[in-house]
């Protein structure tokens, strides 16, 4: 019992931790809002103590109808093209982008990854290309990390807020699909540098193909009747919900619908027990681009974004 007892009060305090840097984070976040209050523009943004930049473009409030039902949508910004590794790294990696001299314990105290067994990018490319192979745990604390790091609010997209951006205000499929996506026909078995087709109507590049990309819903049936601002919430780490098709899926996997659940059996390769909750070595195709809502929410609210389905509470 004693033992028991101990575990609850170091987990209790851990997570009265965490909680603290999140408000932390939000008051950084809220203070940069009230110097600076954001417009409804393309805006691109190069991280602090870098020359590492990514482009955000306006999505528009609005409704569409997703597997039978009418959703409707606030507004909110969408990087341009999904986190590179050049992005992404900063992250993984303390040592790049002269991380020692920022010396913020804000930034520091967000989880970061172990170091990997293997290279991440499986000699498909760094510079420009896509990261790939991270749990949607390791994305959504790389959305908290750069919220803490740049002062604005990041976090997955939910699946409605992907397929109606991917969307762009049309319910056909791009066409023709070799012009805006890579996929099995043109991709030469593996991925390729991002936002080099075609952008949809909002500007997105590679919303179809290349990667697939992390949502922050739980994978489930699509249920009927109007919604506003739909979220999926997850209550378990299988599966999550995972949009657009990749450089190794046959055009048909390559639409605005197609969705894909995550399996343990991305990290089938994965030699570490129990296996990590960083990487999905076999996922080589799986990457995520980040959001910003238009209405910065509470930190309690943060804290769920960023904890997705680690425990049934969430």
């Amino acid at each position: 019992m004693r033992g028991a007892l101990g575990f609850l009060l170091l987990a209790a305090a851990a997570f009265a931790q965490t909680d603290a840097n999140i408000a932390k984070i939000r008051e950084r976040i809220a203070a940069r809002e009230r110097q600076s209050p954001a417009k409804a523009e393309a805006y691109k943004v190069t991280i602090p103590n870098t020359t590492i930049s990514y482009a955000m473009v306006p999505i528009p409030a609005g409704e569409f109808t997703m597997g039978g039902s009418k959703v409707k949508l606030d507004a909110f910004w969408m990087q341009t093209h999904e986190v590179t590794w050049d992005e992404y790294r900063l992250f993984m990696f303390a040592s790049q982008g002269n991380e020692a001299a920022l010396k913020d314990a804000v930034v520091d105290a967000v989880s970061r990854p172990t170091a990997p067994f293997v290279e991440m990018s499986f000699g498909m490319g760094i510079n420009g290309y896509p990261a790939i192979s991270m749990t949607q745990h390791a994305a959504n604390k790389y959305a908290e990390w750069l919220s803490a790091r740049t002062g604005e609010f990041y976090r997955l997209p939910t699946e409605a807020e992907w397929e109606y951006a991917c969307r762009a205000g049309t319910s056909a499929e791009p066409a023709p699909l070799t012009d805006y996506a890579w996929f099995k026909t043109n991709s030469k078995g593996q991925y390729q540098l991002a936002a080099t087709k075609k952008p949809n109507a909002w500007g997105l590049y590679d919303m179809l193909g290349n990667v697939m990309e992390w949502t922050l819903d739980q994978f489930a049936p699509y249920t009927t009747g109007a919604k506003t601002n739909p979220w999926v919430q997850a209550t378990k780490p299988y599966p999550h919900a995972v949009r657009g098709g990749s450089w190794n899926d046959d055009a048909g996997k390559v639409t605005c619908e197609a969705r894909v659940g995550s399996s343990p059996d991305w990290k089938i390769q994965d030699p570490q027990l129990p296996k990590s909750i960083w990487y999905h070595t076999d996922a080589q195709w799986l990457g995520f681009r980040l959001v910003r809502p238009a209405k910065l929410p509470t930190a309690q609210e943060m804290y769920k974004y960023w904890n997705s389905g680690l425990t049934s509470e969430e």
